[in-house]
């Protein structure tokens, strides 16, 4: 009684979220399947009984031998939130398989979900020239991807829960690629893998921390492709994640 309780609760707070984004972005005549919502096992009991996988230093269930194969396999057949529903290509991430650093923006927009590729359209080609001042790029040493996997309706903002459900794939693509330095752009990636709520002006312009490694928040391309005031402290930003790398010998 207490685990099916557990489930329609479940069930009942996904459909709240949908009523909620519905209301917010006019999409109401648009089906959503609900997810099948099974029983999470503790843990440490998967762990015990399934030597396949390894837990990562997050929490999360990281499979042995992984790849970025693997990885985007399983984002194309992931259905753990709404937005697989209006998608019409995952978008894994591209880039080298050894990064000195790793870029992350938030979600795909349109020309990501038709292409596969991340940041492919006008803001991908600034960010490859951003990259490119400070010697980096998607093809020799920077893998770039998003938080999350697929496009939100509209270019929305990518919901919290979301945002969880495509954690676990960062993860594995953060512990296989073992990148030396992350650059956050936009506030949803800096607020994700940072834990904060700090607004991107507080954010930018400092060094952070992250497992061990430097990470950078500095604003998106799109935002500076909108407002050029952007265009002098993102190149602050960027000559900060340099000198950086250049401690590091990289």
């Amino acid at each position: 009684m207490e685990e099916n309780t557990e489930k329609a609760g479940r069930v009942f707070l996904y459909e709240l979220i949908n009523f909620i984004e519905d209301s917010l972005v006019d999409s109401h005549n648009s089906y959503k399947a609900i997810p099948q919502f099974a029983d999470t096992p503790e843990l440490d009991t998967v762990l015990e009984q399934d030597p396949a996988v390894i837990q990562s230093n997050m929490g999360f269930m990281l499979p042995k031998d992984d790849s970025l194969e693997k990885i985007s396999s399983d984002i194309r057949s992931c259905r753990a939130c709404r937005l697989y529903a209006g998608r019409k290509n995952t978008v894994p991430g591209f880039g080298s398989i050894k990064p000195v650093v790793m870029v992350l923006g938030e979600a795909p927009g349109a020309e990501e979900d038709a292409s596969g590729l991340p940041f492919v359209g006008a803001a991908g080609k600034l960010l490859d020239k951003m990259l490119s001042a400070i010697g980096l790029s998607r093809e020799n040493n920077c893998f770039i991807g998003n938080i999350v996997k697929c496009r939100p309706p509209h270019n929305r903002d990518p919901a919290p829960d979301e945002q969880a459900a495509c954690m676990p794939f960062l993860e594995r693509q953060i512990a296989l690629l073992d990148p030396k330095a992350f650059l956050t752009i936009g506030r949803i990636p800096g607020q994700a893998l940072l834990n904060t709520k700090d607004s991107l002006g507080r954010l930018r312009g400092k060094v952070y921390d992250f497992r061990g490694k430097p990470l950078v928040a500095s604003y998106h391309p799109s935002a500076l492709l909108r407002d050029e005031s952007y265009k002098r402290p993102a190149w602050e930003d960027l000559k900060l994640l340099k000198s950086m790398l250049d401690k590091l010998g990289k």
